[in-house]
């Protein structure tokens, strides 16, 4: 709880920073979970040019572009009513999600999406999203360094 707390008050000092900062440690969290669990690498074969790729993947990348794009949605759509959180969604699997993504996972993302509209408080989306996408990002570290 106290690492909990730590987090909340840095995300209300330095919001943007820590939500870039979640993503990339989340990515490259993504990554050691493929490198270690899924490939079975173990840590002297642990590739750590690649973690950092994707770290910073999520901290150049992937964090300020999602979570622009979240700042965005909600001043277009403000509230966390259900309509506006369904509005939100629609709007962020039909517009933002097939330009950035390419529509991975259209089953997961809706519902994911939807909760995080709803539920979910702006400052803490991106960590959210990207908390659900450790595993996205377990499977596209893997795929993509594959030999």
């Amino acid at each position: 709880m106290a690492l909990w707390r730590a987090y909340q008050r840095a995300l209300a000092a330095h919001p943007w920073k820590v939500q870039v900062l979640t993503a990339g440690s989340l990515m490259g969290l993504g990554d050691i979970i493929s490198q270690q669990l899924v490939e079975r690498r173990g840590l002297q074969e642990h590739q750590r040019g690649r973690t950092l790729t994707m770290v910073s993947l999520g901290c150049g990348f992937v964090g300020p572009v999602v979570g622009g794009w979240y700042k965005v949605l909600d001043r277009f759509i403000p509230g966390t009513t259900k309509v506006d959180a369904l509005k939100k969604m629609l709007l962020d699997q039909g517009g933002f999600a097939p330009c950035f993504l390419g529509c991975f996972l259209p089953l997961l993302w809706p519902a994911v999406q939807l909760a995080n509209f709803y539920l979910v408080p702006l400052h803490y989306r991106l960590a959210v999203v990207q908390c659900v996408a450790v595993i996205w990002n377990s499977y596209l570290s893997w795929k993509a360094h594959r030999l």
